[in-house]
Order: structure tokens, then sequence, then C-alpha cells
């Protein structure tokens, strides 16, 4: 039976000690295999924290690992490519025994290298056996024009040249990414981004097992899983990857932004980074975080933003950040408990938004009128999804007198209590989204997007000076 350690502490420390304890080699296609089968037998994902691809791209990923293939992923920025690609690290056994000393992780039963072949010779089962972690059995290089040879396969070193050793000598060269991550992974993010003679050189030492450097041809069968992620629109460009490599990816995967609100809320949910500030309470609505992922699902549906690079994730997360930023910036001007982000905060979300789409057409502040469109329509579907109701026409008709009300991202939240008192029916919708016994910030935002669901429905005029918001009949 295979024993497999759960720390270097108690392993073999010898090819000889590695036999006896049962030990068995496998090529990584075929430790991959095995656990992902185990994870599915055992109802457990193959892949952790990745949310929204239960039912479209992880059963295709689980075909692939299965079917031992090289897989590609295709799809726009921010759609969780690569931090899918670094969790297939998880599938990999804890740890693994390769030759003392390798730089390549040399298989005890199998040296490729002539270092190692070479203590294999002298030493036989008595060479020493090191462990290697999993999270050291990943390799990952960003492609891009200026990728060279040498970074990936290789190249001589200068410095065992100058110890005596002849240029032909392979202990004379100094591996790159792809064998240093031998019996591992190794991904290629942009994979279009490499130039064609890199693209030619990978294909070489993938398919045909050796490595030409410097006029020196070194005989290197490398075990590796190979994944790599691209944008669609590149890789299907003629030219920009050699066929050949191209036809050595058996799956091609491709990747989508979150289809639902609620997993978008999800994922941002997960990711957004946590701010805390002693005497202060940071409190989220669920109708806020909702505004928050309806602006990038409406931008990913805009005619006036370009689709082609799309409309990343971390959108949401670092517009989510911002708005909690606004929120705990108020309560430590006012002095409140609690950090409530209400839809006055949402101008913030002009300067986090910007830098992460790209308008179509731009002329001067065409890309600021944009966003500020999103902003209006994510909050009035999500007025119109919670908010909405008979009573708002009570509200409206209060203001028919000539009454004007002032709130906004600077005002207190005790002035919208105030203003919720003086106006059942609005107390009473606001009351229903936050609850009847909420505290007063979270009374503030539900008061808030009440009245800007109505301006947006064109039944209250608006105006915005600095922090201060005046609602009044239209």
């Amino acid at each position: 039976m295979t024993t497999i350690p759960t720390s270097p502490a108690d392993a073999p420390t010898t090819v000889a000690d590695l036999r006896r304890s049962g030990w068995v080699s496998r090529n990584v296609r075929e430790e991959l295999r095995s656990n992902a089968l185990t994870r599915i037998a055992s109802g457990r994902p193959i892949v952790e924290g990745i949310l929204g691809f239960d039912d479209t791209i992880l059963p295709q990923l689980e075909n692939a690992l299965v079917a031992g293939h090289d897989v590609i992923l295709l799809g726009e920025r921010g759609q969780a490519k690569s931090r899918l690609i670094r969790s297939l690290v998880e599938l990999l056994d804890e740890w693994m025994p390769i030759l003392a000393g390798s730089e390549i992780n040399d298989n005890p039963y199998h040296p490729v290298s002539r270092y190692a072949r070479e203590l294999v010779e002298s030493l036989g089962d008595a060479a020493p056996v090191a462990w290697v972690h999993r999270s050291d059995r990943y390799g990952e290089k960003l492609a891009t024009p200026d990728t060279s040879i040498a970074d990936l396969i290789g190249e001589v070193d200068p410095i065992k040249v100058a110890e005596g050793r002849y240029l032909s000598d392979e202990l004379t060269i100094h591996y790159g990414l792809v064998p240093r991550t031998n019996r591992g992974i190794f991904a290629i993010n942009e994979l279009p981004d490499l130039a064609e003679r890199i693209q030619v050189g990978l294909l070489n030492v993938l398919e045909e097992r050796d490595i030409q450097i410097r006029g020196h041809r070194v005989r290197l069968p490398l075990d590796l899983f190979l994944v790599a992620s691209a944008n669609p629109e590149d890789y299907t460009s003629r030219g920009r990857i050699i066929t050949p490599l191209k036809d050595r990816f058996g799956a091609q995967i491709r990747t989508h932004y979150p289809t639902e609100i609620e997993i978008e809320n999800a994922i941002v949910a997960q990711e957004a980074t946590a701010v805390e500030v002693e005497g202060v309470t940071v409190e989220v609505p669920p109708f806020m975080a909702e505004i928050v992922s309806r602006i990038s699902q409406g931008a990913r549906a805009s005619s006036r933003i370009n689709q082609r690079s799309g409309v990343s994730v971390r959108t949401s997360i670092a517009n989510y950040e911002t708005l909690v930023a606004a929120a705990l910036r108020r309560a430590v001007r006012l002095g409140e408990e609690r950090a409530v982000p209400r839809p006055s905060d949402l101008e913030a979300l002009v300067a986090s938004t910007i830098g992460k789409i790209e308008v179509e057409v731009v002329e001067a502040d065409e890309d600021v009128e944009v966003v500020e469109q999103l902003l209006r329509a994510a909050v009035l579907a999500t007025f119109r999804e919670h908010a909405a109701s008979e009573r708002g026409a009570e509200i409206v008709e209060a203001f028919e007198d000539g009454r004007v009300v002032e709130v906004g991202a600077d005002v207190p939240a005790i002035v919208h209590v105030e203003l919720a008192a003086s106006l059942p029916a609005l107390g009473e919708i606001a009351g229903d989204l936050v609850g009847a016994e909420a505290a007063p910030e979270l009374l503030a935002s539900a008061v808030e997007l009440v009245l800007d669901g109505l301006h947006l429905s064109r039944r209250l005029n608006k105006d915005v000076v600095g922090g201060r918001v005046s609602y009044r009949a239209r």
C-alpha cells in the first residue's frame, strides 16, 4: 500500500527507504486524475472558493482532468481564470519525493537530469531523498513580448563556466521555469502575447522532450500539466498562436462573469477587504450591496462600454470597498457608532469605477457621464425590486405643499429618522427594508433609497450641492 507522508519529518530519506515504504511513482496527470475523482466521489468541489462556476466551468474542468488533457481558459479580465488555475495545486499530493539537490524535481525512480542520474549511479538506493510540498510544484509566467527562452527553458550559467565547466556540459545550464516545474503544474497567463519563436521553444520541450541551449541539445523528458489563459479575441486571431501549440490543449474552456446578482454579491462579500475602525461597526444593507453588483452587471450589458476588455468582478469589489470607506469617513466625522453606506455615498464610486471600464467613445467627461448613468440605473432597479410601494404616492403628495427635505452623505442619521417620523408612508417603506427597530444609520440608508427611487421614477425633483441632497415636488 502506498504511504504518503503528512510531513517530511516522518518521510523516507533514501531511495531504499522510499521503496520499502511502498510509495509508487505516478505522473502528474495520473495524480491529478486520481485526486480529482476522489473529490468528485466524496461530493466535494474539485476547487475551493470559486463561485458561480458549479454548473458551467467546473464540469468541463473535471472532464479535462479525468481525461488528462492540458487546458486553456478563455475569458475576459476578472473572470477568476488565474485563481482557478492556482487552485488546481490543491489536487496534487501534499508531499512528493525528489532526489535531494535536484533542480528539476527528479523522480527518485526515474531521474532525467544529468545531476540526478550521476547521483543514482554513484549511490544507488542509498541516494538521498527530499520532499517537496505541493505549493512548490506550481510555476507561472505572464507572457509578455520580452519573455525569452532563458526565462522559460534555461540558459548557460556563466558562473559555472567560470568554475571550469565546458559549454557543452549539461551541468552548466541554469534551468528556466518550465524544467523547474517538472512533475507539477505550469501555467502561462495571456498565452497569445508569447512571441512565436518562444512558443516554438516551449512546444519543443513539451512535445519533443528536448531543449537546445546555445547549440547544446539536452534530452529532458519533463512531466508537466500545462494550463494557459487567454483573452478570446487574442486567442482566435490568426497568427497569435502557432497551430501545433494550439493543438496541444485538449480542453478549451470559456469562462464567464457572474450571471446572477446573488452570485456577484457572494463573490464581493468573499473577496472584499474588511476595514476595522475602533468604536465603529460597519454594516452594509443588502440593497446597497445589490446596487454595487448591479452597477457591474449593467456595465457588462452597456453598448457604450468596450465589452472586449470586459468589466471585471474586481470592479464590484473595489466599488464595495469604496462605498464602505465613504460610510466610515462619515461615521468618524459625525461620531456615529455605525458606518452604513447610503445612496448619497454612491457618488464616490465614480472614481473607483472609471478606471476599470473602457468607454467606446470618450469626449470631455463622457466616461463620468456613463458611470453616473450606471449608478442611477442600479439604484432605480433596486428601488423597483425592493422599495416600490403604492404608499409612494402619499410621499409624493406630502411634497405638493412646497416641502423640501434635505438629506445626503454629510447629514447625520438622526435627520433621516426625524424625516421618516414626519412622513409615515416614508417611515413604513424604509422600515420594511431594514426592520422597524433598525438603528438610525440603517434607517437613514433606507430613507435615501426610497427618496432617490421616487426621483429616478420621475416623481420628485432632486438637487445636489456638495454632500447635501434636496428633494422637492416636480
